[in-house]
């Protein structure tokens, strides 16, 4: 998946807004998975962690999918 702007009734739409949108919903899952779990006892400041996690999948979803 290349880096190239998507054109929606005229408008420029960023290729990073799909990358944003993957790692939200990942975030979302995992988010999920830690609240089923005993892990979710050990978030000291939620909304912090919540960024943090959603930093880093954005991270790893722009350096799989990414262009090289």
């Amino acid at each position: 998946m290349g880096l190239r702007e998507w054109e929606l009734g005229g408008v420029l739409l960023s290729p990073f807004l799909i990358y944003v949108l993957m790692a939200l919903a990942l975030t979302g899952v995992l988010r999920l998975v830690v609240q089923a779990t005993p892990l979710g006892r050990w978030i000291w400041h939620e909304a912090l962690f919540d960024t943090a996690l959603f930093v880093c999948v954005l991270f790893l979803v722009v350096r799989l999918l990414g262009p090289l």
